[in-house]
Parts: C-alpha cells; sequence; structure tokens
C-alpha cells in the first residue's frame, strides 16, 4: 500500500454527492407543494379549519424531499461502484460502444470492395 496522504478533491467527494441528493430531494419537495396548492389560500384555510383529510401538503412535500432524497443517493453511490478507479485518468480518444480495433501486426486484412461495373 501506498503511504499517500488523500486530496481536498478526494476527501470532498463524498460532500458533493451529499450535495447533489440534497438538491434533487429539495427539488422533488418543491415540486410536490407547488403541485398539491400548499401556497393557496383555500389549501390553507382548510387546514386551519380541520376540515383537510389526509396528509398536509407540508408533510407530503417532506416525506417525497426525503424520498427523493435517499433515492439519489442510493442511485449515485451505485453509479459510482460501477466505475474502475483505473480508468478513471485514461483519455478516451474513440467512441466506447465501437467494438475493439483490430491489431495492426496481426496480419489480417480488410476484404477487398468488390469492383463496380
Amino acid at each position: 500500500m501506498s503511504d499517500e496522504k488523500p486530496t481536498r478533491r478526494d476527501i470532498l467527494r463524498p460532500l458533493h454527492l451529499l450535495g447533489i441528493a440534497l438538491g434533487c430531494g429539495i427539488f422533488a419537495m418543491v415540486v410536490t407543494l407547488v403541485s398539491t396548492g400548499a401556497f393557496t389560500a383555500r389549501v390553507n384555510s382548510a387546514i386551519a379549519d380541520g376540515s383537510y383529510d389526509g396528509l398536509t401538503p407540508v408533510a407530503l412535500g417532506l416525506v417525497v424531499g426525503g424520498g427523493a432524497f435517499i433515492a439519489t443517493l442510493l442511485i449515485l453511490a451505485m453509479l459510482i461502484l460501477a466505475v474502475d478507479p483505473a480508468d478513471v485518468t485514461k483519455t478516451i480518444d474513440r467512441p466506447v460502444l465501437y467494438d475493439a480495433e483490430p491489431d495492426e501486426d496481426s496480419g489480417t486484412d480488410k476484404p477487398a470492395r468488390p469492383a463496380s461495373s
């Protein structure tokens, strides 16, 4: 094992992932609040009167935002596990999804094109 100290970038990488997941959770919560009408007078007066049945829009927004935070965090963690650390520093100079190119010294030639008449 090497005695290299991790760089500041390596240390802060998990914090970046938490920030991305938090942003996704807040976005999902705001969309839920807007779509349930949490900022309208009709819903707020119904909650104040006690005639509103079910989960309040704020509680629903917190549940949806928390679920989106956890789901995003799990998805990002699984995607990071799929990356080989040795491949991160390699440069890619050809399309990734193409087949591997044959070696030049293998002696295989391309088939000749038929002559056009």
